[in-house]
């Protein structure tokens, strides 16, 4: 499984971000991206879990009273978005994707080490 992240960048305080995981799946068994995860890290912050998705569309979030914060997927499944709205500049960090071939209960903190394939991320600025 190979993860390409895009859309980061800079933005300011309120506005609107979505970044993209481009997932293509080598084996061609779809299942073995059953679990996508956006992960985030700030400078000098150990990294945390945004937001999970699973193949049939199962959605997860870190906080669930987030509400600035969606995940989906293209129907092909090929492509997973994360939208940030009302960005913060706290939501500065470097975003990640990662995949496997689990539910996603089973990469949960503090369990996201056992992600195998991660992309290289993408960075988002936020200023005030």
């Amino acid at each position: 499984v190979y993860l390409v992240e895009s859309g980061g960048g800079s933005a300011q305080s309120g506005e609107s971000l979505s970044l993209a995981c481009a997932v293509s799946v080598v084996s061609g068994v779809a299942e073995d991206r059953y679990c996508v995860a956006w992960f985030r890290q700030s400078q000098g912050k150990e990294r945390e879990e945004v937001a999970t998705i699973e193949l049939d569309g199962a959605k997860s979030y870190a906080d669930p009273e987030g509400g600035r914060i969606t995940i989906s997927q293209d129907s092909s499944k090929s492509t997973v978005y994360l939208q940030i709205d009302n960005l913060q500049p706290d939501d500065t960090a470097m975003y990640y994707c990662a995949a496997d071939d689990l539910k996603c209960l089973y990469y949960r903190t503090p369990y996201t080490y056992r992600f195998r394939n991660w992309g290289q991320g993408t960075q988002v600025n936020v200023s005030s």
